[in-house]
């Protein structure tokens, strides 16, 4: 677990670093800033879901696969359990993105519609 949150750290350090310039030189006002805000977050936002997902997976693979030892049932539930918590706290940002780009009058062009949308 360790090990996953210095990737990820890392990966937050390397995002900022490369998008500071573009978010400081894309818009001279703030509509044109926040426009190009909600692009990025809504790029992160869908690369962890993806992320969560995959780790939420690996958690069932690990456990169909314990072949009954106790150690690895718990590790394949405790990766599930995260797995939810992950998709949990994903779909709430992504809804607290989208309450405020609805409370500065940004709209929602770009914010995908959710699962009615299909």
């Amino acid at each position: 677990m360790r090990k996953i949150e210095k990737m990820l750290e890392k990966a937050a350090i390397v995002s900022a670093t490369l998008l500071m310039p573009m978010m400081v030189l894309a818009a001279s006002d703030l509509t044109g800033t926040i426009n190009q805000l909600k692009v990025i977050l809504n790029g992160v936002i869908g690369l962890l879901f993806v992320l969560v997902t995959l780790y939420f997976v690996w958690g069932v693979v690990q456990y169909v696969s314990a072949g009954g030892e106790d150690a690895k049932l718990k590790l394949g539930k405790e990766h599930m359990i995260w797995g939810i918590v992950g998709m949990a706290v994903m779909a709430g940002a992504w809804g607290l993105v989208n309450i405020l780009l609805n409370t500065f009058g940004v709209g929602n062009a770009n914010i995908p519609s959710g699962p009615q949308g299909y």
